[in-house]
């Protein structure tokens, strides 16, 4: 598993609940960037639509040695598909509805050949929660230096 890239902020920002791997579609030329590390998922987050699974706002670099000239810049940060199955989706898209949850990507990682993202099911930290998760890291922190 060679990890690509990683939302360490949502861990901080939400309290993750369930979390899935995900197959992403991708173009040869944005996995082709992947490859070479220009991907980033820090501002994204997921939603379903039409009973489908998207990344939304997820940003791949434009690969310099792209053989298509008609890529501009309105597709480096387009909708992308997560391949998921019937049931997970239908699980999360429960979840998010009902219980008022977001879905967030937490890591994207190569097994083998294929990009998997690592997407959970969120529920939002109040800012007390926020400063709680401060202190207990403060903690931990002395204590490993003791």
């Amino acid at each position: 598993m060679k990890l690509v890239a990683e939302n360490r902020r949502s861990r901080f920002e939400y309290e993750l609940l369930d979390k899935y791997e995900a197959g992403i579609v991708l173009t040869g030329d944005e996995i082709k960037a992947v490859r070479l590390g220009h991907f980033s998922i820090n501002d994204c987050y997921g939603f379903i639509k039409n009973d489908e699974c998207y990344l939304r706002n997820s940003y791949i670099k434009e690969y310099a040695n792209s053989f298509d000239s008609s890529r501009n810049n309105e597709t480096t940060r387009r909708d992308r598909k997560l391949l998921l199955h019937k049931q997970e989706i239908e699980k999360i898209k429960k979840k998010i509805e009902t219980e008022h949850l977001t879905l967030v990507p937490t890591k994207a990682y190569f097994v083998g050949s294929n990009l998997k993202v690592e997407i959970a099911v969120a529920r939002g930290k109040k800012l007390y929660d926020k400063r709680e998760t401060i202190k207990q890291r403060e903690l931990d922190r002395q204590n490993r230096n003791q």
